[in-house]
């Protein structure tokens, strides 16, 4: 499941750069009573993690999602994983929208899976807390709890502050409270696949 939401991913952002603006004007998420080019749509708070400013947005999307997906698709299964990124993803759109809109608002639209990523490293941090991960400038190893523990907070302090224009801080902590919102439902068990 993970390589397949990749390939979607991949996919949907060829099919974008062959629809150009039309696609960013109806799939990505912009805030509710936009005066900007277009409207707030339903199905924004999906499609817009399917849209990527470009190639190299996708690839580290892409390979944070690989890295972390794949461990926690063989610890939970297809379709878990497949229901944790899509929980993540919509929290991800509903933080996202609600801030754009009404805490600080923008004319601008959101689009990238990084929220599902996020999604997917807070899951990973709960299910292998212990797991060496290391960030990458500069390289410290660091057990995987205390990496999503920093991501959070890093993510938090640069949202309220402003820092980084044009990044979707609480996109990405949105990401990280619907995956720690299913995670909670599923008891903060490891959910055990069916046999066979």
């Amino acid at each position: 499941m993970t390589l397949v939401i990749v390939l979607v991913n991949v996919v949907a952002f060829l099919l974008q750069l062959a629809a150009a603006d039309a696609a960013v004007n109806a799939l990505a998420l912009w805030p509710m009573g936009s005066t900007g080019v277009a409207p707030f749509h339903l199905w924004q708070l999906l499609t817009y993690s399917l849209l990527h400013v470009g190639w190299v947005h996708l690839a580290f999307n892409m390979w944070g999602l690989y890295l972390f997906g794949r461990d926690i698709e063989n610890e939970i299964g297809s379709a878990h994983l497949l229901a944790l990124y899509v929980a993540s993803v919509l929290s991800a759109g509903l933080t996202q929208l609600l801030v754009t809109s009404f805490v600080f608002p923008s004319p601008y639209p959101t689009v990238g899976a990084s929220g599902g990523v996020f999604g997917m490293l807070f899951a990973f941090a709960v299910l292998f807390p212990r797991r060496t991960v290391v960030i990458l400038m500069p390289p410290i190893p660091m057990p995987a709890w205390l990496f999503a523990l920093i991501y959070g907070i890093a993510e938090l302090a640069l949202g309220v502050t402003g820092t980084l224009n044009g990044v979707a801080h609480f996109a990405h902590l949105g990401g990280m409270l619907g995956s720690a919102a299913l995670m909670l439902y599923w008891g903060y068990r490891k959910p055990r696949r069916r046999a066979g």
